[in-house]
């Protein structure tokens, strides 16, 4: 797929996960993510899983990954994999067009319901969720460990999907 302008002042462009990026992936997840980051071999792992596995990076004007998301298709319920956005490109939007270029690829694939799971604790990520549509639907008591962080199940209806 073509990489696609997300437009604004401090444009980006979203393209395809290449196996190239999955060595500064890596390396961003462990600055991002610390205990909860995936490692090179589960990059690889996910790049392998395609076409089921869809993953978008965001590339600046300097060639630099700014962000990322993926996707998993399960028939008719897909999975928010990751959405994540480098701390000096965050407040522009950059997570809502990632979100949005997943919501759009699922669409296209005939999801009806998109799922995933986002820490508690992580007030800046359940806004970005609660905005484009996402409500929670359940609760996983300390799911994240080694911190015992609760998980919240949220849901988003799409492609005319009722509840």
């Amino acid at each position: 797929m073509p990489p696609a302008d997300t437009g604004g002042p401090h444009s980006v462009a979203l393209r395809d996960l290449e196996w190239t990026d999955l060595e500064t992936l890596a390396v961003l997840e462990r600055e991002l993510f610390a205990d909860d980051a995936w490692s090179v071999e589960s990059w690889w792992h996910e790049l392998a899983g395609r076409p089921r596995r869809d993953y978008v990076v965001a590339v600046d004007g300097d060639g630099q990954i700014v962000g990322y998301a993926g996707l998993d298709r399960a028939g008719e319920t897909g999975d928010v994999m990751t959405v994540a956005v480098v701390p000096a490109a965050r407040g522009r939007g950059l997570g809502h067009h990632l979100l949005g270029e997943l919501v759009r690829r699922a669409e296209l694939s005939g999801i009806r319901s998109l799922l995933l799971e986002v820490r508690a604790d992580n007030a800046s990520a359940r806004r970005l969720y609660e905005r484009n549509g996402f409500d929670v639907i359940s609760v996983r008591r300390k799911y994240y460990q080694p911190d015992g962080v609760d998980a919240l199940v949220m849901r988003k209806l799409i492609g005319g999907a009722n509840a």
